[in-house]
């Protein structure tokens, strides 16, 4: 896609930085409005919105001082219905020995509220385990945490639940480190957990040919099947995979014509029987640099092994997490010709270390839509904060173009 004139490029630059969780009209597109929602504390990474039961939205992420140290929690914030304002944030996590991550809720069918988010050592994906919380008052309080998996399990996309048959189907994927060798990405693999008891009792199905293809992105689609949509650790392209048997076994996941960054996307079915997704439109093509690792700059908590890790010969990291873009597609994921950059930037995303202001990286997109039609994105904005959008109905086709 060409880049838009000037005053189109005008059009969508950014406001002002304001981290007070207000609702304000984006200058220059009717139907758009957007906030910054309150930073707890100098790193806010990896939103995940859910629509409520009753209408409100949730937002959920993890902050602290740096992604993988032990001071990293699970925060959520609310925006009621017809409210302009999101809450403070509340902390939901809090464990002195682990770096709590990538969190999301979920309506259980039992009218529970579920939270959802990963634990691990240090630096070390290899480690992690996922913890479960519940809350039976909508999120007003929440019972004790307890793990659901472990063994190097990650979690970031929603839990999906089949409307004819109620099952639940959460998309996992496996670290892997390489024996005497830290964690780098590039073994990670994909698979969905199966539970058709309302969460009582799980088992796994293995995406085959996942190898390096992780935060499997699962919806239902129109026809009853079910397609997957995955980040690529090579930050090659978006890679898909179906399932026509509510997620017994799926397809070898293929690239599609996407590019994919090795960083996280998310995608939700409109109303209208479209999809939406939300991404980075950039790869390692768009590199002129690259990290060691996801957490090379750890130096501390058991972890400096990492910062001298060799770059692996598959995973790469350090493509630009930018632009912020919104694709559509009408062919049930097969194509995505309309396209529209929410936020534009260089993206660089060579450090975590927010403390140093470096990281300009607009990325981790959460998106899902309202049953009045409004779409919702929430994602990091330089990881100093969670960004949110808000678009009306109309937004999408008055300004998505065609590539």
């Amino acid at each position: 896609m060409e880049k838009g004139t000037e005053t189109e490029a005008q059009a969508d630059a950014p406001v002002a930085v304001i981290a007070d969780g207000v609702l304000r009209p984006h200058p220059g597109q009717p139907g758009r409005a957007e906030a910054h929602l309150a930073a707890p504390v100098v790193q806010n990474h990896a939103a995940n919105l859910t629509v409520l039961p009753g209408g409100d939205l949730g937002c959920v992420w993890f902050a602290g001082t740096l992604e993988g140290v032990s001071d990293i929690s699970v925060w959520v914030s609310r925006l009621a219905a017809g409210a302009d304002r999101w809450t403070d944030p509340v902390r939901l996590s809090e464990d002195p020995t682990r770096s709590e991550q990538n969190p999301l809720l979920f309506p259980a069918p039992s009218g529970d509220l579920w939270l959802l988010h990963t634990a691990q050592l240090g630096g070390r994906q290899e480690t992690a385990e996922v913890r479960l919380r519940v809350s039976a008052d909508g999120g007003a309080t929440w019972g004790p945490s307890r793990t659901l998996f472990e063994g190097g399990v990650f979690v970031r996309q929603p839990v999906v639940q089949l409307p004819e048959t109620g099952r639940m189907l959460l998309p996992i994927f496996r670290c892997v480190a390489p024996p005497d060798a830290p964690w780098t990405g590039d073994r990670d693999t994909s698979a969905v957990m199966i539970s058709d008891d309302g969460g009582h009792t799980w088992s796994e199905r293995p995406v085959p040919c996942s190898t390096g293809l992780v935060h499997m992105n699962i919806r239902p689609l129109s026809d009853g099947s079910l397609l997957a949509l995955f980040r690529s650790r090579r930050a090659d392209a978006v890679h898909r995979s179906v399932s026509y048997d509510g997620g017994e076994t799926w397809s070898e996941p293929e690239p599609l014509a996407v590019p994919n960054n090795n960083s996280s996307i998310q995608y939700t079915v409109l109303a209208d029987g479209r999809l939406a997704l939300t991404y980075n439109h950039s790869s390692a093509a768009d590199a002129v640099a690259r990290r060691v690792s996801l957490y090379d700059d750890i130096e501390d908590e058991g972890a400096d092994e990492q910062a001298v890790a060799e770059p692996s010969s598959d995973a790469f990291w350090g493509a630009p997490r930018a632009p912020l873009s919104l694709a559509v597609s009408s062919d049930g994921g097969l194509t995505w010709p309309r396209r529209h950059d929410l936020e534009t930037g260089d993206g660089h995303c060579l450090t975590n270390n927010s403390r140093d202001g470096l990281n300009r990286e607009l990325s981790y997109p959460s998106i899902t839509q309202s049953p009045d039609g409004t779409l919702h994105i929430a994602y990091t904005h330089h990881r100093r904060t969670i960004r949110y959008v808000r678009l009306a109905p109309e937004w999408t086709d008055l300004n998505l173009t065609s590539d």
